[in-house]
């Protein structure tokens, strides 16, 4: 066997275990994301179901999770643990995009009335990543972090808004697959709810909580699609649809202004 054999030989061999390793961890990562998403605890046959894992190779990743303090159990049920408030607390008070913002969100949310909103994607999904509550309470609490659709909700809309036809079919395929919508979705469906060519702006009413309007504008990012987008939502009884698109110049300013912010750290 020649030199340059045998070090490819072993240059494989010492990359075996890293690649393995790194499967690990995307494992174990993708048995969080399913706890995030969760409604309430989860047994360990539904968390290996909804991740296409053995019941072995979950448990496995629940008890390390858990010996990091990341999950914890009761009886036969896992849950997020406690070791993620830390890391919660971290990024809210250090991340540019959420101390940029908030003073943002409360001269958007004390001129317009109505509860402003910043979202992040975070993959085929968004997060709340911040909020000031408007004049008319909404009727439902969503709490910072939570997982939500990109196919619902002006929020999530707006980012797809300029997507091409292979990424909407993604988008579409995993919303199906953690339970955002039904298997009937498909990516025509999800394009007919996007904007129009050529509208900067996203409206929704009733799509992911009832009796609730939205709009929603996407925050320019000079280095590729937008990732974020800023939001005004009102329930129904307090605002009309032409009362929440008159938001629209006022959202446009917010998202600049934060775009301008962001432009200047490291994020």
């Amino acid at each position: 066997m020649t030199t340059a054999a045998l070090t490819s030989s072993a240059t494989s061999a010492e990359d075996a275990p890293k690649a393995t390793n790194m499967r690990s961890l995307s494992r174990a990562l993708e048995v969080f994301a399913e706890l995030q998403r969760a409604e309430r605890p989860q047994r360990l046959s539904d968390l290996a179901r909804a991740c296409g894992m053995s019941l072995p190779t979950t448990l496995r990743i629940l008890r390390v999770l858990q010996d990091f303090g990341m999950v914890s159990q009761t009886d036969k049920s896992y849950r997020i643990g406690p070791a993620v408030l830390p890391a919660a607390r971290s990024y809210l008070e250090n991340d540019p995009l959420v101390v940029s913002s908030r003073p943002i969100l409360q001269q958007l949310a004390t001129q317009t009335g109505l509860t402003a909103s910043l979202y992040t994607r975070l993959g085929f999904e968004r997060i709340l990543v911040a909020r000031v509550d408007g004049e008319a309470p909404l009727r439902y609490d969503l709490p910072l972090g939570k997982r939500l659709p990109l196919t619902l909700g002006a929020a999530g809309k707006i980012l797809l808004a300029a997507a091409p036809a292979e990424e909407l079919q993604q988008v579409a395929a995993a919303a199906v697959a953690a339970g955002h919508e039904d298997n009937s979705f498909t990516a025509d469906v999800l394009r007919a709810r996007l904007p129009e060519p050529g509208v900067d702006y996203a409206y929704s009413a009733d799509e992911r909580a009832t009796a609730v309007m939205s709009v929603a504008v996407a925050v320019p990012n000079r280095t590729g699609p937008p990732t974020e987008s800023i939001s005004l939502t009102s329930p129904v009884e307090a605002a009309t649809e032409d009362m929440l698109k008159a938001g629209v110049p006022e959202l446009r300013r917010a998202a600049r202004s934060l775009s301008s912010l962001l432009e200047g750290s490291v994020y």
